[in-house]
């Protein structure tokens, strides 16, 4: 496998009906070309070595015995091939005839798996799988018969089953992580559609993928006409489907590891059915992958789906600070004071307060909003504040804070001229206790401004503005507040939205280091590296635990052609190293809301030792430095 990636294809071959000799070189063919793409599994459709519309021919030994035939030359004729295939052809076992799938690899037939649930036009022919597992003679071979389940040799956690006709039991799915649903179901109005949710609600409800290959229009005869639809989802999502009435290849990649990690940390739903399972190998190692993988992992690509995510964020942000201002009220408090530097965090945090004032029908000039300039502080940035809380209507305060900081120097004998972490967080800590000063004069609460990127980077100072008595943006990564705030924008009167562009088009700063020139000096990004990667690490280090090396896989296929794998690599040990060193920050954060599936709060969403050692990731990232790496 590839980083646990398993390349799917679903097969629709254009078959004759009842023409054994022909669909097997269809099969043989069609699997050829998935082998020559790398595949680990092909599946195709339900009873395509005969078609599923032979009728009453399916009872006559003439097309069983063709079938198996055609069984027995695929087998010979894919014994260099690697690929996992999956045919759909009838077998006779006993006195019972079933509708099977067989399973094989290396010209080895590793089993055969019948049907559990008929449609009733089935049911005049087949007999649903027994309830047990058997064995049944193919050649000098006794085969595993029944619901079986197939598993990784390398990796016996990654599985998959077979079920014919679409996704069936719940047990089937609490064990495998992909269900394979080779299907002959004749084309209707709306079927698609039908085929298309019960496959994402499905894998969404099991935390698995479903491989769909229907029949195509080779099977077409009589009153019925097949579409061919082949569709993949993970998890929910529609990871890629073909056009219906057509036939060919559908390939995909499933992340095995991805499905685990949800699987994980949902442990409590499991269930796992006493089943035989038979050992299979993926072979795909560098194998290209054929999904897709975003370099925003936060934002919907859609536009309209990330404006309806940028609404859903912002209510749950007002929602969260409305309770608090709420559950206030009637003890004399509810006002807000909060400090607004010009920057894109507590533009929003702004933005968002003054919507709770709104919901409330509360006054906003209750909210202070409080400009500290210091030594770093540009006057565009004060500007902009200024000019923000004006067209908010926010009561707007200028506390100069360098006579008290340089007094701070002076009294624990500090040289202002050395530009350290001591000249930077004493400004930081100093705002902090203005705000929770003028709070208390007001009666109000510190809204916080950190977001959920800088937390975790631990990009914030102990004790400064790393505290508060609500974090309205701790859940909001730092790619995302940039998105909300234009998306603000875009619905402002001009006057604000010329604000909050400028605003946009601020270098991310802390401001603490004095400007050159009356421009900024101190660019965050410079620093700690790029946001978009430090979000996109994030993401996949806390959302499924992935390793440093898939990670690292994953960015290289997402920026591709925008940042050079040193660079990736460079700054994925610095977000490594940040996040492990950082984290007794994080394990006494304020409330704040939960936005999405990655959060920090330690009550919440992520409970690590303040102590915990980086030894074993960094060792792994050191290991990707070494030239013999791949």
């Amino acid at each position: 496998m590839n980083h646990g990636f398993v390349k799917i294809a679903a097969a629709t071959p254009h078959i004759q009906v009842a023409d054994c000799i022909h669909n097997a070189n269809e099969v043989i063919r069609l699997f050829r070309e998935a082998e020559a793409q790398q595949a680990d599994v092909v599946v195709f459709p339900e009873l395509c070595l005969t078609g599923a519309t032979c009728g009453d021919l399916l009872r006559g030994d003439v097309l069983l015995q063709g079938a198996r035939a055609a069984l027995e030359q695929i087998l010979l004729e894919t014994r260099d091939c690697f690929a996992v295939g999956v045919v759909g052809l009838p077998f006779a076992h006993g006195a019972f005839l079933y509708s099977c799938c067989a399973v094989f690899q290396k010209g080895t037939l590793l089993g055969m798996v019948p049907k559990v649930t008929l449609p009733l036009a089935q049911r005049h022919f087949f007999a649903p799988a027994p309830p047990n597992i058997q064995t049944i003679p193919f050649g000098k071979e006794a085969v595993p018969f029944g619901n079986l389940m197939f598993e990784d040799s390398g990796c016996p956690a990654i599985t998959f089953s077979v079920s014919m006709g679409g996704p069936e039991t719940s047990t089937q799915a609490a064990a495998s992580l992909m269900i394979l649903c080779p299907s002959a179901t004749g084309e209707v109005v709306g079927q698609a559609s039908y085929r298309q949710l019960i496959a994402q609600g499905f894998s969404a409800q099991h935390s698995c993928a479903v491989v769909w290959a229907e029949a195509g229009e080779g099977e077409s005869t009589t009153d019925g006409v097949f579409s061919g639809h082949r569709l993949v989802t993970e998890q929910g999502k529609l990871l890629v489907e073909s056009p219906r009435f057509s036939h060919g290849l559908l390939l995909m990649d499933i992340d095995t590891e991805q499905l685990l990690a949800e699987r994980r940390s949902q442990p409590n739903t499991a269930v796992f059915p006493c089943r035989p399972t038979i050992p299979v190998t993926f072979s795909s190692q560098n194998a290209p992958l054929h999904r897709s993988i975003s370099p925003s992992p936060f934002l919907p690509e859609n536009p309209e789906q990330l404006a309806e995510r940028c609404t859903e964020i912002l209510a749950i942000q007002t929602q969260g600070l409305k309770k608090r201002i709420a559950h206030l009220l009637p003890f004399g408090g509810g006002n807000a004071v909060l400090g607004l530097s010009g920057g894109l965090d507590s533009t929003l945090a702004l933005l968002v307060t003054a919507n709770v004032f709104h919901d409330l029908q509360l006054d906003c000039g209750n909210i202070s909003a409080l400009s500290m300039p210091c030594f770093g502080t540009t006057q565009r940035t004060k500007n902009n504040a200024q000019l923000l809380a004006q067209e908010l209507g926010v009561t707007f305060q200028e506390i100069p804070i360098s006579k008290a900081v340089e007094q701070h120097f002076q009294d624990i004998g500090h040289n202002p001229a050395v530009h350290d972490v001591t000249f930077e967080n004493a400004q930081a800590r100093e705002r902090t206790q203005v705000l929770m000063d003028v709070a208390n004069q007001k009666n109000g609460i510190v809204i916080g401004t950190g977001d959920l990127s800088e937390l975790a980077l631990g990009w914030a100072t102990y004790n400064g503005d790393h505290m508060s008595m609500y974090a309205v943006n701790s859940g909001v990564p730092k790619t995302l507040v940039r998105h909300l705030v234009r998306y603000i924008a875009g619905q402002s009167s001009p006057a604000l939205a010329a604000v909050l562009q400028d605003i946009l088009d601020t270098p991310v700063s802390p401001e603490l280091l004095p400007p050159v020139e009356g421009n900024i000096a101190q660019k965050t990004e410079d620093l700690v590296g790029p946001y978009e990667l430090h979000d996109f690490f994030l993401f996949y280090a806390l959302r499924y635990q992935f390793s440093p090396k898939k990670i690292f896989f994953l960015a290289t296929v997402a920026f591709a052609g925008q940042w050079e794998k040193p660079i990736i690599l460079h700054w994925l040990k610095v977000f490594y190293r940040r996040f492990f060193s950082q984290q007794f920050k994080r394990s006494c954060l304020p409330d704040g809301p939960k936005v999405g599936t990655v959060g920090i709060s330690p009550r919440w969403d992520w409970q690590m030792p303040s102590d915990a050692c980086a030894t074993l990731w960094l060792r792994e990232i050191e290991e990707m430095h070494s030239p013999s790496s791949n």
